[in-house]
């Protein structure tokens, strides 16, 4: 048993982490294991590989997961600060390796080999860069004159510059998306607001002016009969099928034939298997996690902290949103992992530190009563 009266380093963090929060991740990322385990045979059958290659690989990466949630929730937000600091240096760094000698996966340099297994820096950078801009906005809060904005600006132009160069258009928009959010709750003028909303249009209007497959998923999405949308409609056939209760583990026909039911369309699969109950139950644990985050951050009188953890809550969220409504045809087909559900080793670890991040900073900030007032106050 842990006392209260242990100062070691495991009761202390025990008795001041947000112990709602970490069930709630660590359910999920249970949750996500046993859909794997559903989504992926078919899959890897059509691939030629053991029916459980992908389950497989997804329990090695959740171990690794789970290790790098925990070790750093773990951290003083300082350490925190500072590991995020390295992460994003050196998966920027990474990520301009890839460019240059990554494997060129469906016309994209996303990805570097080390040894057997493949990493995508950009995942572990999306955690590391949001606290990198609430670090500099937090600063520019408590000192005026220092240009923590400007600097704020300049990581993001840097981070988002080297995601459209890989391209990964839809990482890029989550990323600017998330980055006026935490703008919104800095306090930036309304103009600026409506300058980088015009210019992140403008991308949008030059990325289908220029790039054909952009171009063509928004088409598809406007008019389907302009090209193949054969995943979105199996998608939205699943979840007809599933109805209220789902057809039961194995009894699923989409993904036999979606190519990415394990990744992009593992919520297609959870609709017919498990029903509408089991999809409205995800959602409301996804919907309960950014609440709970937000909840947090609300009650920080810290500015950094407060805009880290609302900038991980968005993210995290609108992710989640992007990829279920890509499933249920409300948004173009993009391909973007459903966080802790959908195979990927690197959404996996990147997330895992994503949350741990969340609890550090919320772990070190204030007790577990003063977070649940918050969570009533912003549930009220």
């Amino acid at each position: 048993m842990i006392s209260r009266s242990d100062r070691g380093l495991f009761a202390s963090w025990w008795f001041t982490v947000d112990r709602l929060l970490l069930s709630a991740v660590l359910l999920l990322m249970a949750a996500g294991v046993l859909i794997s385990m559903a989504a992926s045979p078919p899959v890897a059958e059509r691939l030629g590989l053991d029916s459980f290659h992908f389950f497989k690989n997804q329990l090695f990466y959740l171990g690794f997961a789970v290790i790098i949630l925990i070790a750093t929730s773990l951290l003083e937000p300082l350490q925190a600060r500072r590991a995020a600091f390295v992460v994003f240096l050196g998966s920027l760094a990474l990520m301009v390796v890839a460019l240059f000698y990554g494997p060129e996966i469906k016309g994209a340099h996303r990805w570097i080999d080390i040894g057997p297994v493949g990493l995508q820096p950009s995942e572990l950078a999306k955690p590391a860069f949001i606290v990198m801009a609430a670090w500099f906005l937090g600063e520019n809060v408590r000192r005026p004159e220092m240009p923590g904005l400007l600097i704020a600006m300049v990581l993001a132009g840097a981070f988002v510059g080297l995601l459209v160069l890989q391209p990964d258009f839809g990482q890029s928009a989550l990323v600017v998306i998330t980055f006026i959010a935490m703008l919104l709750i800095y306090g930036i003028p309304w103009i600026l607001v409506f300058g980088l909303s015009a210019l992140a249009g403008a991308g949008v209007f030059l990325a289908y002016s220029m790039i054909p497959h952009v171009a063509s998923r928004i088409d598809r999405f406007l008019n389907p009969e302009k090209g193949d949308t054969f995943q979105v409609d199996t998608a939205t056939q699943a979840f007809q099928n599933g109805g209220l209760f789902g057809t039961g583990p194995g009894g699923g026909e989409a993904k036999q034939i979606l190519p990415d039911s394990h990744t992009d369309f593992t919520f297609a699969v959870v609709g017919e298997e498990f029903g509408f109950i089991a999809c409205m139950g995800l959602i409301i644990l996804f919907a309960f996690i950014v609440i709970r985050i937000l909840g947090r951050a609300k009650a920080d009188p810290d500015p950094f902290a407060t805009l880290a953890m609302s900038g991980l809550a968005v993210i995290f969220g609108l992710q989640a949103v992007i990829n279920m409504g890509v499933n249920v045809s409300l948004l173009p087909a993009k391909g973007m992992t459903l966080p802790f559900i959908s195979y990927g080793g690197s959404s996996l670890m990147g997330m895992a530190f994503a949350m741990g991040l969340v609890l550090a900073f919320a772990r070190a900030r204030m007790g577990v009563a003063a977070a649940d007032s918050a969570w009533r106050s912003v549930t009220a």
